[in-house]
């Protein structure tokens, strides 16, 4: 063996060997910045419930009802980014960082193409898809507004969550959180400008949410693609050789169950809402302020899901499954701690909560008793949380698939259906929900006990 061929052995073993070290990250470090950026989301979001609670139980309704209908025609798009996360962290975990770059570039292609076609149906079809709540014509009106507004800006919602997730599955958690909290502020800004239309803005109501959303999602957008496009971030821009045909199959094998687990978990709660909605709109309104108050809570979960999901599959990547096994129990073991100790406390305050928020008080004892219910369910949600995203940051995106079509729809409506059925008051609906979290909150734990995850990427990899 010549001393050229002596040093590119060496080099071979050391590249090898870096390949196998295990990530140093540890959860707090990735988990902390995605729970004060959500937690900056969540503070935000009850500001802008707050102004748009002055509007009315209605525009409450409106602005609930179009968020949902937005978010569950964003479905492919959560794929795309899922499967982006859980590519980006096993090459990441390899030390294949030129993979890294081209996966993020491909996914950003496909997420871009995806926006643009979800976008018509939204506009042209806004009142029809609005009208499935059954809710009153006024509250049907305004949250198709609210929806044909904000489908606009579906590119710029595309751009960051696929950058972001690309991000967070490299093991920086900073960049979106401060880039996240420029966003909220811009977002908070606008909306309270363009509903009440202050200092020369025009008065738009609801549709000046959907709006201040929209720009604050572009204002986003455009700093990750500077950040990105001049170098400055963690994760390269792939280039020309990134659209290749295994990266797409992989990115359609991983994410498709994404998609589908989205569309379930939208069209679930679609139904779910609609039976909450034959209750009135002080009923419909109190979820929707219910949900943003507890999103305190609810972050702090999807921050460990994130440390979970990042750690999983870089270990996986570092040819390390013990490690990942670690990591995924203990950021579920840190959640369910956390999670549960913040929703005591919004017990605690939850009238005084719901009063700030709005002054109808049928709509406030709606939300106490919608908070009380869902304190319950928190240690449940955070295992839900926290090991779905650990399982899909291992590839493993069917089996949440599976526990979101048994839990939501098996559990979730058809409990609620019963309720219903029975006469029962709405509060029975609410509680149809710790059913729903109990199944999958078990289901995942004996998935994740299993460890048939860890097998995902390599079945993957044969078959492309």
């Amino acid at each position: 063996m010549t001393d050229s061929q002596v040093e590119e052995s060496q080099v071979r073993d050391s590249e090898t060997e870096s390949a196998l070290e295990k990530p140093q990250v540890g959860i707090w470090e990735l988990a902390w910045p995605a729970i004060v950026g959500n937690l900056l989301y969540a503070v935000i979001g009850i500001v802008s419930i707050k102004i748009v609670g002055s509007l009315g139980p209605e525009a409450v309704a409106a602005v609930t009802t179009g968020h949902r209908i937005f978010f569950g025609f964003q479905a492919i798009l959560m794929a795309v980014s899922t499967g982006t996360a859980a590519m980006v962290a096993r090459a990441w975990g390899a030390k294949d960082y030129s993979e890294a770059a081209h996966v993020t570039s491909v996914s950003l292609w496909i997420g871009n193409f995806v926006a643009v076609a979800l976008m018509l149906p939204c506009i042209i079809f806004a009142k029809q898809i609005a009208g499935v709540f059954g809710l009153d014509e006024n509250t049907t009106r305004q949250a198709a507004e609210f929806i044909r507004y904000l489908s606009l800006f579906n590119i710029a919602f595309a751009i960051n969550m696929v950058i972001g997730a690309s991000l967070r599955a490299a093991g920086d958690t900073r960049t979106p959180l401060w880039v996240g909290a420029v966003t909220n502020v811009v977002n908070v800004i606008l909306v309270y400008l363009l509903v009440y239309g202050l200092h020369g803005a025009p008065r738009l109501g609801v549709p000046g949410a959907a709006i201040a959303n929209g720009l604050s999602f572009t204002v986003g957008a455009l700093i990750l693609l500077y950040l990105w496009y001049g170098k400055k971030l963690r994760v390269g821009v792939g280039g020309r050789g990134s659209m290749t045909l295994k990266r797409i199959r992989q990115l359609v094998h991983i994410g498709y169950p994404a998609a589908i687990e989205q569309f379930v978990f939208q069209g679930g709660f679609v139904a779910f809402l609609w039976l909450v909605g034959y209750y009135g709109t002080a009923a419909f309104a109190a979820y929707g302020i219910g949900v943003q108050i507890l999103s305190i809570s609810f972050v702090v979960g999807f921050g460990f899901s994130i440390a979970g999901a990042t750690l999983v599959g870089q270990h996986l990547g570092a040819k390390d499954p013990d490690g990942a096994v670690r990591q995924g129990w203990r950021a579920t073991g840190l959640a369910i701690a956390s999670m549960t100790a913040l929703s005591l406390v919004i017990v605690f305050f939850a009238r005084d909560i719901a009063l700030f928020l709005i002054a109808d008080e049928q709509v406030v004892q709606h939300t106490v008793t919608f908070i009380y219910i869902m304190a319950i369910a928190q240690p449940m949600m955070a295992i839900e949380f926290t090991l779905g995203g650990c399982l899909r940051g291992a590839g493993d995106t069917r089996f949440p698939l599976i526990t979101t079509m048994i839990g939501l729809i098996g559990v979730r409506v058809g409990l609620a259906t019963l309720f219903a059925y029975l006469g029962l008051g709405v509060g029975w609906i609410y509680g149809a929900l710790i059913g729903d979290y109990l199944v999958k909150s078990l289901m995942l734990v004996h998935r994740f006990r299993s460890g048939k995850w860890k097998q995902i990427f390599k079945e993957a990899d044969h078959k492309f």
